[in-house]
C-alpha cells in the first residue's frame, strides 16, 4: 500500500472537486487513506464506486461489441455464401445462354440450308418446266411446218413464223436461265 502525503491528498481532492476527475483502475487498490482522514476515505470510496461503475460500463460495451462482432462475422459468412451461390447461378446462366445461342445458330443454319434446298428445287422445277414448254412449242411448230410442207401448202409465212418462234424461244430460254443463275450467284455472294 502507498501512503498519501498531505500535498498529494490535497491535489487529488482539489482535482476531484474542480474537474470531477477521480483516480481509478488498479492504482486505486494501492492507495490508502491516512488514519482518521474521513474526507479522503470518502474520496477513495467515491473513486471505488466510480471505478466499479466505469468497469461495468466498459464490460457491457465490450460484451456488446463482441456480440456485434459475432453477428457481423455471421453476416459476412452469409454474404460470402450468397456471393458464391450468385456466382454459381451466373455461371449456369452464362452456360445456358451459350447453349441457347448454339441452338439458335444451328436452327438458323438448318433454316438457311432448307431455304437453299427449296430454292434449288424451285429453280430446277422452273428450268424443267421452261425446257418442256420450249421443247413443246418447238416440236409443235416443227410438226405444223412439216405438215404444211407435206400438204404442199404455201409455207413462206409459216417458215418465217417458225424461224421467229425458235428465235424467241431460244432468247427466252437463255433469259430464264441467265436470271436463275444471276439469282443463284447473288444469293451465294450475299452470304
Amino acid at each position: 500500500m502507498i501512503e498519501i502525503t498531505e500535498h498529494t491528498r490535497n491535489v487529488l481532492l482539489e482535482v476531484a472537486k474542480k474537474k470531477k476527475i477521480y483516480v481509478e483502475g488498479n492504482f486505486l487498490k494501492l492507495l490508502q487513506a491516512p488514519k482518521g482522514d474521513k474526507e479522503f476515505e470518502e474520496y477513495l470510496s467515491i473513486c471505488k464506486e466510480k471505478d466499479t461503475t466505469a468497469r461495468k460500463k466498459r464490460l457491457s460495451v465490450t460484451k456488446q461489441v463482441q456480440s456485434q462482432n459475432k453477428e457481423l462475422e455471421k453476416a459476412a459468412k452469409d454474404n460470402e455464401q450468397l456471393l458464391e451461390d450468385l456466382q454459381v447461378a451466373l455461371d449456369e446462366a452464362k452456360q445456358a445462354e451459350k447453349e441457347a445461342q448454339k441452338l439458335k445458330d444451328e436452327a438458323v443454319e438448318d433454316l438457311d440450308m432448307l431455304q437453299k434446298r427449296t430454292q434449288f428445287e424451285l429453280i430446277g422445277l422452273i428450268v424443267k418446266v421452261a425446257l418442256i414448254i420450249i421443247i413443246g412449242v418447238g416440236v409443235t411448230t416443227t410438226l405444223l411446218y412439216s405438215i404444211a410442207m407435206l400438204a404442199g401448202e404455201d409455207t413462206t409465212l409459216l417458215g418465217n413464223a417458225w424461224s421467229n418462234m425458235f428465235g424467241i424461244l431460244l432468247t427466252n430460254s437463255f433469259s430464264i436461265i441467265g436470271t436463275i443463275m444471276g439469282v443463284k450467284y447473288a444469293t451465294e455472294k450475299s452470304e
